[in-house]
């Protein structure tokens, strides 16, 4: 269940810490193995989550999650036939699952089994008639088969359906771009990029149909959009390379295809068009260095050799130049009296292993091999840890930990006495600070943290000193804390307060762990209304016994915030902001509050304010509110 926990919070290497332990112990049960595959997924390890899959379903091969999660993650590796018998077994287990029928059906399509995803499709349609996604998958393989009458006609009923389908508006624009109707195509995909903003493809298909009607500024904003989304995108460097290679932003262009050139060093196109550049901007060694790569592959290249001769002409060489020249000269000749030197048989077969190397075309626009459909698999866990995070979401509470408070633009500890007093009674070792964006932990840090916690253990067992068990016992509590094992933590807490029950550090720290737990518990569907007002109970008694701590008003501020209780959480938020004017989650968070009570201009002035003290994402809920 810690482990579950830590999963929900996104901190997926502490997560599977715990469910090797749980393995270690009880190998025999799926529901680790399946767990751990999830946090692997997440962490992008497919191999890894595709094996502990197996491991779950040879303990329990009756459980739906365990063969979807294979699915994809076979899916991410394009092991498109595994996927396929993964899915069988899941529409055996669950036939109803219209997502389960859909991914099975991608997975042929990818297969390039037409044949079978068309009968699965007509299987879908007919028992689920007004589920718009088969429709337009219906009209993507019919593209794929080249019938773009029959796949129009399927795209005209998807809209008719669902006029906001991403797929049927992307599969409408790529016809229009094979037909080179770009206004058309244009159209089509604005309308895609508005339903589905974060796919690099879709602004690159745009682009081209914009350099195509001549906006070229719209065009050289899609590409810029397209590398921010995708940094290591081929297409989308090259072509903005060339389109400032047109526009005379020569050293931007050079970086560009720098870039290209480190993804495909071979790439004489990106070469040649890097040599141009060069020469423009006076590098002529430079730019002799990227024509003779190209001229070396492509002896008959007049304007490569005319290019190099320019250059060795304007270095003093003379010599080279004339020598570039004849050849020139030469061909030229031989050409006018029929004679035309012929690429070797070994030549041609090495232009035919590359697309569309032809060093004539050099300073055109590249479009992929082939343009497909960017397809979104349905997925319960594509997204379900991070649906309970918003556009708009709150700052997290302060809370005692081990790592010092870091907000990626301002990094310094949080001063206070007792957290100071605390680390004094602790003597050496790691030191106690105040954060509410603690980092995740790596394993090297998880393991750190578990050895500590066994050595506070240690120390604790025979020891007679009140005061000492509590300064351990709050070590241990913050460590346990800082592992998300709450219910320890919670332990550890209530221990400290039946010796010492004025303790503000204990009620301030077993609240937050006990707001946390309650997050987690409420998304599994337990109830949590009285640990709820245990929490209220805790904050209260620690701000009657500290009236000037801004962090434990801001606290209760994020628990009301958290029942909806709008007037009440901007009361605190004002009290902390009285007693610490540079506490930009509490102003992020009472922006937050005034916009849920419908306050807007309220709510945008302290969004404001807490990015200018440091947190930027206020700046892109601002953004988001005035796109809105």
């Amino acid at each position: 269940m810690v482990g579950r926990s830590a999963l929900y919070y996104e901190d997926y290497v502490l997560s599977i810490q715990y469910f090797n332990q749980a393995i270690n112990a009880k190998p025999y049960l799926y529901e680790p193995w399946f767990y751990r595959a999830v946090a692997k997924f997440y962490l992008e390890d497919y191999i890894g989550a595709e094996n502990d899959c197996a491991e779950a379903v040879s303990r329990n091969p009756y459980v739906l999650g365990v063969f979807e999660l294979r699915g994809l993650c076979r899916i991410k590796q394009r092991k498109f036939e595994e996927a396929i018998a993964d899915y069988d077994v899941s529409i055996q287990l669950s036939p109803s699952n219209k997502g389960l029928w859909y991914n099975r059906t991608l997975c042929k399509i990818e297969n390039g089994d037409y044949a079978s995803a068309h009968l699965d499709l007509d299987a879908m349609i007919s028992r689920w008639s007004t589920y718009s996604n088969a429709y337009a998958l219906k009209a993507q393989v019919f593209l794929q088969e080249k019938d773009t009458l029959q796949a129009s006609a399927w795209l005209e009923k998807t809209l008719a359906m669902d006029p906001y389908d991403a797929d049927a508006w992307s599969a409408r624009s790529m016809i229009s771009l094979a037909q080179k109707r770009w206004r058309e195509a244009e159209e089509y995909l604005s309308k895609v990029i508005h339903l589905r903003p974060k796919l690099a493809g879709n602004y690159i298909n745009r682009a081209l149909a914009r350099l195509n009607i001549n906006n070229l500024r719209g065009a050289m904003a899609d590409y810029d959009m397209a590398i921010d989304l995708e940094p290591r995108n081929f297409l989308a460097h090259y072509n903005r390379g060339l389109m400032r290679m047109q526009v005379g932003d020569d050293n931007r262009a050079i970086e560009d295809f720098d870039y290209v050139l480190q993804l495909e060093p071979e790439n004489v196109l990106a070469i040649f068009n890097r040599g141009i550049l060069l020469e423009n901007t006076g590098d002529y060694q430079g730019a002799i260095r990227d024509f003779s790569k190209v001229i070396a592959q492509f002896p008959n290249f007049w304007t490569g050799l005319h290019h190099r001769a320019s250059c060795y002409r304007k270095l003093g060489m003379t010599r080279q130049a004339e020598q570039d020249e004849f050849r020139i000269f030469k061909a030229q000749m031989n050409k006018r009296i029929g004679i035309q030197p012929r690429w070797s048989k070994e030549k041609l077969q090495q232009v035919r292993k590359r697309s569309e190397i032809n060093v004539e075309k050099y300073n055109q626009i590249v479009v992929a091999d082939e343009n497909a459909v960017e397809h979104e698999y349905k997925s319960d866990y594509r997204g379900k840890v991070q649906n309970r995070k918003v556009d708009m979401e709150m700052a997290d509470m302060y809370l005692l930990s081990y790592f010092p408070y870091a907000n990626g633009v301002r990094n310094f500890p949080i001063f206070h006495e007792m957290v100071e007093a605390l680390n004094r009674k602790s003597g050496s070792g790691l030191a106690i600070s105040i954060t509410c964006n603690p980092p995740t932990l790596t394993e090297s840090q998880s393991m750190q943290f578990f050895g500590l916690i066994d050595s506070l253990t240690v120390s604790l067992e025979n020891l007679k000193n009140l005061e000492k068990t509590v300064v351990l016992l709050m070590r241990r509590g913050v460590a346990y804390t800082v592992l998300q094992n709450f219910n320890d933590a919670i332990a550890d807490f209530t221990t400290v307060l039946e010796i010492e029950p004025d303790n503000v550090l204990a009620l301030w720290q077993r609240a937050v762990c006990q707001s946390m737990m309650n997050v987690f518990d409420a998304s599994q569907g337990a109830n949590v209304r009285l640990k709820s007002t245990m929490i209220l109970s805790d904050f209260n008694r620690a701000i009657t016994l500290q009236p000037d701590n801004a962090c434990l008003y801001y606290n209760r501020g994020n628990h009301y915030f958290v029942q909806k209780d709008w007037e009440l959480a901007i009361a605190d938020y004002d009290h902390a902001i009285a007693l610490d004017g540079n506490m930009a989650e509490a102003f992020l968070n009472r922006g937050l509050a005034y916009m849920n009570a419908g306050n807007l201009d309220a709510g945008i002035k302290d969004l404001s304010k807490s990015g200018e003290l440091g947190l930027y994402e206020a700046y892109s809920i601002i953004k988001h509110l005035g796109k809105k």
